[in-house]
């Protein structure tokens, strides 16, 4: 349900609050719009996102997190946890072996 590369990063974000699509394309520059709303449409299926249309002109439309996708908090912080200790680990190893300056493998979760 949340597996893949942006699905989780567009929860850690959504853990903030309501965010305009326009914002999580900002949070995630990495990711096509087009990639972000397959993700959001999904998880919207799944019951994990909530999504919010106002009626404007334009219209104004915004994501959050169901009572149901709150509940993944504690997973998607330790998988943020796991994957900083993860890349400062490659980071050692790196330096280690005289490669000079790591460069990032992954993508972070809330990083930036």
């Amino acid at each position: 349900m949340i597996g893949g590369v942006w699905k989780p990063v567009l929860l850690f974000q959504l853990l903030r609050g309501k965010l305009r699509f326009n914002a999580l394309c900002r949070l995630t520059p990495r990711a096509t719009p087009r990639m972000i709303t397959l993700q959001l449409r999904e998880l919207e299926a799944d019951g994990v996102v909530r999504r919010i249309v106002y009626p404007e002109v334009p219209p104004k439309v915004e994501y959050e997190l169901t009572e149901f996708g709150l509940s993944l908090e504690p997973v998607l912080l330790a998988m943020r946890a796991w994957g900083q200790s993860f890349q400062a680990r490659m980071d050692a190893a790196e330096t280690e072996s005289g490669g000079g300056t790591a460069q990032p493998r992954s993508i972070c979760i809330g990083a930036g």
